[in-house]
């Protein structure tokens, strides 16, 4: 007999029983655009086995085995600003369950709705890279592709000017009153002395 014969046939965790059993115990995926950029989690919930694993962009963050208890939640962090999350595991009907994502205390339909007034994001295409640029209103912490940028501000005859470099080119969101109580500020993203426009949520 041939040495190695009676080694299992799969020995890493390629196996088809184990892409398998992922795959049935994936419950839920949500996406979350942070300012440093869409991030996704993954949760997996084995109600046979009581498993509990939750990725972040594919990174493992928590791994819970033989959990009796099959409803709760599982909190962990997301992002560079270590934004708080918790999933949570509510019993519906016998055997099904429900997932719900909260961001930071909130719902994520919430979070983001709230985030959609307190940001301003520019999706565009600069030396054949694509960019992602936030505005944090609140801060006026500028992010590119989850970097924290260098700014500097500027007063201007009708507003301010936040002025940053992506690469040798220039940069600024410039930010003018609307004349608007409900609009507010109108923020808009100059590159290379071209106007960008805001993605909308």
């Amino acid at each position: 007999m041939a040495s190695g014969d009676d080694s299992p046939i799969f020995e890493d965790d390629e196996s088809p029983l184990y892409s398998l059993e992922k795959m049935t115990d994936l419950v839920a995926v949500w996406d979350v655009a942070l300012s440093d950029g869409v991030h996704k989690i993954e949760f997996e919930h084995g109600t046979t086995s009581g498993k509990r694993v939750v990725y972040v962009d594919g990174k493992e963050e928590i791994r819970r085995e033989w959990m009796f208890k099959l409803v709760g939640k599982e909190t962990f962090f997301v992002g560079a600003a270590k934004t708080k999350a918790t999933i949570n595991i509510d019993a519906i009907s016998g055997f099904a369950y429900e997932y719900t994502l909260e961001i930071d205390g909130k719902s994520l339909k919430k979070y983001m709705e709230n985030r959609s007034k307190t940001t301003s994001t520019w999706v565009l295409r600069l030396d054949g890279e694509d960019l992602r640029v936030v505005l944090e209103k609140d801060t006026m912490d500028v992010w590119c592709n989850g970097q924290k940028m260098e700014t500097a501000g500027e007063f201007v005859d009708d507003g301010t000017e936040t002025h940053f470099s992506v690469g040798n080119h220039g940069c600024y969101i410039k930010a003018v009153s609307s004349g608007k109580r409900k609009e507010g500020i109108i923020h808009t993203l100059i590159v290379d002395n071209r106007e960008i426009p805001e993605l909308t949520q």
